[in-house]
């Protein structure tokens, strides 16, 4: 006799109910590096965590994902070739949010934040 036969459905129902509910929300983050140089120890901070990379190209880009644990503002910081560090602040984000999130830095240490994430 095969095992789903023997378990009633009343008990296989709240398990299939709670595979279900469980949702892991990440965020797809991309930095462009567009300031017509190569840059270092970028680091991007978020609520709860960072993340980076010690160098990016020009034109480059840089595709991490994470989970948001709590909420505040994204910064990024980068130094540029000629050792000038730069530090940004975007927008705040939330606990359970999710989706996309493009940043786009500029010369003159400036940086676009493209974010498409849900729940608004």
């Amino acid at each position: 006799m095969k095992l789903a036969a023997k378990v009633p459905a009343f008990m296989i129902l709240p398990m299939i109910g709670l595979m279900s509910a469980c949702h892991s929300y990440h965020v797809e983050a991309t930095v462009e590096n567009h300031t017509g140089e190569a840059i270092t120890l970028l680091e991007v901070d978020y609520p709860s965590a960072s993340f980076g990379a010690d160098k990016l190209v020009e034109n480059g880009s840089y595709h991490y994902r994470f989970q948001v644990r709590g909420n505040g503002p994204v910064s990024v910081q980068y130094t540029g070739a000629n050792g000038h560090q730069f530090q940004l602040t975007g927008p705040a984000i939330r606990e359970r949010q999710e989706g996309a999130l493009d940043i786009v830095l500029l010369p003159g240490g400036k940086a676009e934040f493209h974010p498409s994430l849900n729940p608004q």
